[in-house]
């Protein structure tokens, strides 16, 4: 077996190579203009980085979201850590109607009869674990699933392993998976396609794009956007 044989049966990518098929315009000309296949990898694993909350992060996504539910692909929310805002999301074109909001946690408090439907149980650190892991398990399946565009998740500390089942997902269901985490994950070693850290700029409503991982050579790592 040759070494280009290998390469390809391991579905493994050389630095500076780009990754086939076209992207999905991030709807962001200058994000697009920056990275190597015209936008988000699609299907890929992207990771999205930021130092805290609340800095533009979906709506960094959002036209790419408005766009693949016009083509009526679904997009699966998996354990957000807020309901999505549907006259936001209309507002932004997304067909609300092919939004999919995976919540585990609630469907375990709406299976005791003894809580209220929107009050879920106290868990246990083991029990936290598990849920996690139950998470893990549905965006995982959720990006498997044939007629799912993209699908969204908002992890803690994730393992390589698991990094890489969702990379080999995102392939096997040809989706788009996007991971919000905490900037302290960037030192972390990942599979993922593409890796973006955003920063607030002080003084400005701009935010700074930088990448720090894709396929392909970016003619440059850095852009800013008003989000």
């Amino acid at each position: 077996m040759t070494l280009e044989e290998l390469i390809r049966r391991a579905k493994l990518w050389r630095a500076g190579e780009v990754a086939s098929g076209e992207g999905l315009s991030t709807g962001f000309e200058q994000l697009d203009a920056l990275l190597p296949g015209g936008g988000w990898p699609n299907p890929g694993l992207v990771e999205i980085l930021t130092a805290y909350p609340g800095i533009g992060a979906l709506r960094l996504v959002l036209p790419a979201l408005a766009k693949l539910s016009l083509l009526k692909h679904w997009l699966i929310w998996v354990a957000p850590p807020h309901l999505p805002y549907a006259p936001a999301l209309r507002a932004a074109g997304v067909e609300i109607s092919r939004l999919l909001v995976v919540d585990l946690e609630q469907a375990a408090a709406g299976a005791n009869s003894d809580l209220p439907a929107r009050r879920a149980p106290r868990r246990s650190k083991r029990a936290e674990s598990a849920v996690n892991d139950s998470e893990l398990w549905a965006f995982e399946q959720a990006l498997r699933f044939v007629d799912c565009g993209a699908a969204l998740y908002w992890p803690g500390q994730l393992e390589a392993l698991a990094l890489r089942r969702l990379q080999l997902a995102c392939e096997a269901g040809g989706s788009l998976g996007i991971l919000f985490r905490d900037q302290g994950c960037a030192a972390q070693s990942s599979p993922a396609s593409l890796r973006l850290a955003l920063n607030p700029l002080a003084g400005t409503q701009e935010v700074a794009i930088e990448i720090l991982k894709c396929r392909g050579t970016p003619r440059e790592r850095e852009c800013r956007l008003v989000l």
